[in-house]
């Protein structure tokens, strides 16, 4: 009998010392960095925490054993100081993987450090295409959004009903230069002209010079490559100067849910977007909205839900590989499908692009939204394979040809 007792603790002594080495550090711990104080706070910030925490709890706290942590900071939209907060993380406080990471500089200088650092990193609040073209990482992956799933959404959609002449409005780094070049080409494509662009700081305040440019142009849509307060404002000023009473349209690039919650049904009215969520679209998205809602007293937009999506297939792959090495995990994040509120069917390419369907989307009109929040028709479902670059040209040299 004692040898019997001796022997059964033996064995769980030994399989609970396994599953510890198969999680380094005896817990897995994650983090989100992004805006939290910004012109994105609204965009993703503290409610992309709460994404997080909410992908966590459903999983059921643990993987192979050991609980999951969700660590968060604010990067305040410069690389710089996202880099500090990186190498932190990774070096002295034993992260095993960054999440979110709104703003495409910093999203590209996070990617660079996690390469080096041989960690995971899952970029939901970013945009640039380069994540997972000419600067994709083994370790890197690009989850809600890019620039070229809104240039076929918006662009596409406008060229087709008229809107054959641009001009654009340009938040002057990485993200608005990419938003930029992947719509003018597609308009191009589509036998429209590129009357010219301009190109403001973060977190402009007056768009006054900006907008005379773009009414001047005689552009039949003025195409505002930028995201969050900033657009917001954008409109808002536009509005003002009388540019869409005067005939001249206007092409939110990136405009989510939170934003025209900001902005008013009023104001945005009649804009046309895309996302690659709406919570009021089938029972599923429903219902993960009313459980974010009660958490965060809004509804959650493609980064909220791409977030909580990207933490929760990190899990699955962990729980797949039996480890959290990061080899082992970015193998499994490869090979695994995406299937959860976010993402039906979705799949991840070789440059770690994770292909999913997109929405393109017209804000409905202050007497047709029915309930609060209730913002959106949904006008076309783009498919994955449409949304996103071919990997095989997306100019990642993980891609074999």
């Amino acid at each position: 009998m004692r040898h019997n007792l001796i022997a059964t603790f033996a064995l769980l002594l030994a399989s609970s010392t396994a599953a510890l080495a198969d999680a380094s550090d005896g817990k897995v711990k994650i983090g989100i960095l992004n805006d939290q104080s910004g012109v994105y706070a609204d965009f993703g910030g503290k409610s992309s925490v709460e994404a997080a925490k909410m992908a966590v709890e459903d999983f059921g706290g643990k993987v192979l054993g050991v609980p999951v942590e969700i660590v968060d900071a604010d990067h305040q939209n410069k690389a710089d100081i996202a880099s500090n907060i990186a190498r932190q993380w990774f070096d002295t406080e034993q992260v095993d993987s960054i999440m979110e990471l709104t703003t495409s500089s910093v999203a590209l200088a996070v990617q660079a450090i996690a390469k080096e650092k041989k960690k995971i990193d899952i970029v939901t609040g970013a945009a640039t295409t380069e994540l997972t073209g000419k600067q994709c990482s083994p370790y890197g992956f690009h989850w809600a959004y890019d620039t070229h799933a809104l240039a076929v959404g918006t662009g596409g959609a406008l060229v087709k009903n008229g809107g054959d002449s641009w001009f654009f409005l340009t938040a002057d780094y990485a993200f608005g230069y990419s938003l930029e070049q992947q719509t003018s080409d597609f308009v191009k494509a589509n036998g429209g002209t590129v009357a010219g662009s301009v190109r403001h700081p973060l977190a402009t305040t007056d768009y006054s010079s900006f907008l005379l440019q773009a009414q001047s142009s005689g552009a039949k849509v003025v195409g505002l490559a930028n995201a969050g307060a900033d657009t917001q404002n954008a409109i808002k000023q536009a509005a003002e100067f009388g540019i869409t009473a005067g005939g001249q349209r206007l092409a939110a690039l990136l405009f989510t849910l939170a934003e025209v919650h900001g902005l008013g049904l009023e104001a945005a009215q009649g804009l046309t977007l895309t996302e690659g969520f709406y919570w009021n679209r089938d029972d599923a998205s429903r219902e993960f909205g009313k459980r974010f809602m009660e958490r965060t007293g809004k509804m959650p937009n493609m980064i909220h839900t791409g977030t909580y999506s990207a933490v929760s297939q990190y899990l699955k792959a962990i729980e797949k590989a039996g480890t959290d090495e990061t080899e082992a995990v970015a193998k499994a994040l490869h090979e695994m499908p995406v299937d959860d509120v976010f993402a039906k069917g979705g799949s991840v390419g070789p440059n770690g692009r994770m292909f999913h369907d997109m929405y393109l989307l017209e804000v409905k009109k202050p007497g047709e939204s029915a309930t609060p929040w209730d913002y959106f028709n949904v006008l076309a479902t783009i498919p994955g394979k449409e949304a996103y670059i071919d990997p095989a040209k997306s100019g990642c040299d993980l891609v074999k040809s």
